[in-house]
């Protein structure tokens, strides 16, 4: 890991100018309380954890945050007062309008647009654009909406059924998909809206943009590892679903259920980590080999 591969310009060596202090201190007071509810509402729902989905939060938030303490200040200060009021007004706007319609994911979105206004005022463009990864950690903390949830869920629910459904039928166990319920000769496998594979898709995309941040240089190699983790947890939650009814019909109707399914899932998690981990190695892999082809001296050609 290297300062490049974090984003990272150059280490924390400016020091906050003393002048800053006080109208920093004001403006970082009126947005606690601007922001004062929906911070509120989102640190409740992070440790809400009859709804693990949204615990992540928990993990990267304080990512961020030590991202951001990492990646320091900018020796140079180029306030950019124009473009901080246009993100303060907008960011003021949609605070008060998404409470009125009590749209909770906007709400929490706005905060972030302000904090990127207070950064532009004080700070500039250099800083925010220094300060990228913090902001991403940040936006995937914010639990998605319930309508995009649902949206997303019940695609993915079809596709891991197919995916498990042909699995089964290539070891050749006579299987009928009708929806989101597999059939086997003795049991009914119904893949459920916590079996989307929506859970591991987030956590990979997560991971990915750890992993692209903390051991890539380059932006098309950061896309390249977050495009690869989509289908990555697709493939793993639909071989999820295979290996259940692959053990439910061979071994115990028991690994469909409770501790053994459990345990399936978190194996299968380890597995698609560990799968991203070795993407990200490949292209880090590539990376170098670029590097090293562009340091390689130029050798003469003799024309004559």
């Amino acid at each position: 890991m290297n300062d490049a591969a974090l984003g990272v310009p150059q280490r924390r060596t400016a020091t906050l100018d003393q002048a800053l202090w006080v109208p920093l201190g004001v403006a970082l007071a009126l947005f606690a309380v601007l922001y004062a509810k929906p911070a509120y509402l989102l640190v409740r729902d992070w440790t809400n954890f009859d709804n693990p989905d949204s615990g992540t939060g928990l993990l990267l938030a304080p990512l961020a945050f030590w991202f951001a303490f990492q990646t320091g200040v900018k020796e140079v200060r180029k306030p950019a007062i124009g473009l901080a009021v246009a993100f303060l007004l907008a960011a003021i706007g949609i605070r008060y309008v998404a409470d009125l319609a009590a749209e909770l994911f906007t709400l929490r979105v706005s905060m972030l647009i302000g904090a990127a206004g207070l950064i532009l005022w004080f700070f500039g463009v250099r800083q925010l654009l220094a300060w990228w990864l913090p902001f991403v950690l940040l936006g995937l903390a914010i639990p998605l909406p319930e309508l995009v949830i649902a949206k997303l869920t019940a695609p993915l629910q079809l596709i891991a059924s197919r995916i498990g459904a042909s699995l089964i039928e290539w070891r050749h166990i006579p299987v009928m998909l009708n929806g989101n319920v597999i059939r086997i000769p003795g049991h009914d496998l119904f893949v459920a809206e916590a079996c989307s594979g929506l859970r591991s898709l987030t956590a990979l995309v997560n991971l990915g943009v750890l992993l692209g941040a903390m051991l890539l240089a380059k932006p098309w190699s950061r896309i390249s590892l977050l495009v690869l983790a989509v289908p990555m947890a697709i493939l793993i939650n639909g071989f999820r679903i295979f290996l259940t009814a692959f053990l439910v019909y061979f071994v115990s109707p028991e690994a469909g259920s409770g501790f053994m399914h459990t345990t399936e899932g978190w194996l299968m998690f380890v597995i698609a980590f560990a799968s991203l981990g070795a993407v990200a190695s490949v292209l880090l892999y590539i990376e170098g080999r670029q590097a090293a082809r562009g340091k390689a001296p130029v050798q003469d050609v003799d024309h004559g």
